[in-house]
């Protein structure tokens, strides 16, 4: 676990509970903090108390007095522009922060070390875990964490010369403010969760706080494929050999990283790359971890072939822009998506639709996408992943990908993305 000293005698406020929470929790507390803590979830509240029966209080923030807190540590998932939380936080005059900013106030007690922070609307999973590979294939001592993997706080410290290699979603960067990565990763800004900001704008300024936190002689690895992170990459000029871009559509050999296919993945493998070269890291481990890297679950991931046909979980694509880059790797397919829409149009997947031989839609948005594909692919509206797998398996050929990208959040029939995957994969083994 990973503590400060700093926290000792503080007064926290811990709102979410779940692991990212519960992890909070459980280093405040062994530090020596004062912790009250709460969550909608009566079950979630109980296991935390359960847990610390004499380090936590459970007390509802929508009630209680925070002007004596040091601060008010919520979960990411809370939505700080319409919560409550946000403004009686603000009368009181108490910093609203993250597990991510604790981390960042545990860096000077850890032996020394390096961070590397990648965020992006879409790609971040991947790039982070092959950061992350390539260190370990290095023999560097590496910890994977934020957005990814287990929470930082609940990890063992790494040994000196270690790197925390760490993916950061804008929520999470909301929530720092004193983040110095030695290496900073920005893959790209599209629209997305435009419901927590104040437009496209805000959005943009959210992912750009991984580099105003950031000291101007540390490195800085920008993708500058789209408007807004090339503009980001303008203002950091300044940082000279500092800064590094990384232009999409440059023709790299990737026929030798079998988990790394397609457009989406050349670009962010050149930034994984770039980073990993900013650590000093040998050429020689670079290509080994990117030769022997397996990619992440639910994301582009191969999980049967039957009868020919190969059957790829890309569940992980919750936007038309995550759906894209799957649709332009692969040939003959035949297209699961829907769910709970986050845009209501598909013009992102658009260029890719010459790819496709059938779709079939479910969830919230599958009659909307039925209407939008129907003139351009043969599409039939499915309702349930049950029904879309058995009909695209009725329907390929031998060569062919049934593929699950569903450019949709999940929530409508899921428990969670990785919850469609897995149904996903059941029905797949279900067919062999």
């Amino acid at each position: 676990m990973i503590i400060s000293p700093a926290w000792r005698d503080r007064r926290y406020a811990v709102l979410g509970l779940a692991r990212s929470g519960a992890a909070t929790v459980e280093a405040l507390v062994s530090a020596g903090a004062d912790v009250y803590a709460w969550d909608a979830d009566e079950t979630v509240r109980k296991a935390v108390i359960e847990y610390h029966p004499h380090g936590v209080t459970l007390a509802d923030t929508a009630t209680m007095n925070l002007t004596s807190f040091d601060g008010v540590v919520v979960s990411p998932g809370v939505p700080l522009n319409r919560h409550p939380i946000a403004a009686k936080a603000r009368a009181a005059g108490v910093p609203i922060i993250g597990d991510i900013e604790l981390f960042a106030e545990a860096r000077a007690e850890l032996p020394p070390h390096r961070v590397v922070g990648i965020t992006g609307t879409n790609g971040k999973s991947t790039t982070t875990a092959l950061i992350h590979h390539i260190v370990e294939t290095a023999g560097i001592p590496a910890r994977l964490g934020g957005n990814i993997g287990l929470p930082i706080l609940g990890e063992d410290p790494l040994p000196e010369g270690g790197v925390y290699v760490l993916e950061l979603s804008s929520y999470q960067l909301d929530l720092a403010f004193h983040l110095d990565c030695d290496v900073a990763v920005l893959l790209n800004v599209t629209p997305d969760h435009l419901d927590r900001y104040d437009g496209f704008e805000g959005y943009a300024a959210a992912k750009a706080r991984i580099f105003t936190m950031q000291s101007p002689q540390h490195d800085a690895v920008i993708g500058i494929g789209d408007e807004a992170s090339a503009a980001i990459a303008r203002s950091l000029s300044a940082r000279g050999e500092h800064l590094h871009k990384v232009a999409a559509g440059v023709c790299i050999d990737q026929s030798r990283w079998p988990s790394l296919q397609g457009p989406h993945n050349a670009q962010n493998a050149l930034a994984a790359i770039t980073a990993c070269q900013a650590l000093g890291i040998p050429e020689v481990a670079i290509d080994a971890g990117l030769e022997s890297f397996r990619g992440l679950p639910h994301r582009m991931e191969q999980v049967g072939v039957v009868n020919g046909v190969a059957y790829v979980n890309d569940s992980k694509a919750t936007n038309p822009d995550s759906a894209a880059p799957a649709l332009a790797a692969f040939d003959h397919i035949h297209w699961i998506l829907g769910g709970q829409a986050k845009a209501d149009n598909l013009d992102a997947c658009r260029p890719s639709f010459s790819h496709v031989r059938a779709a079939y839609t479910i969830g919230e948005a599958g009659m909307l996408f039925r209407d939008i594909l129907q003139d351009a692919i043969p599409t039939t509206y499915a309702g349930t992943l049950t029904d879309a797998v058995d009909l695209a398996h009725a329907a390929a050929e031998p060569g062919d990908t049934v593929l699950l990208s569903p450019a949709c959040a999940s929530f409508d029939q899921f428990r969670d993305y990785e919850d469609r995957g897995d149904t996903f994969r059941r029905l797949v083994e279900a067919l062999a």
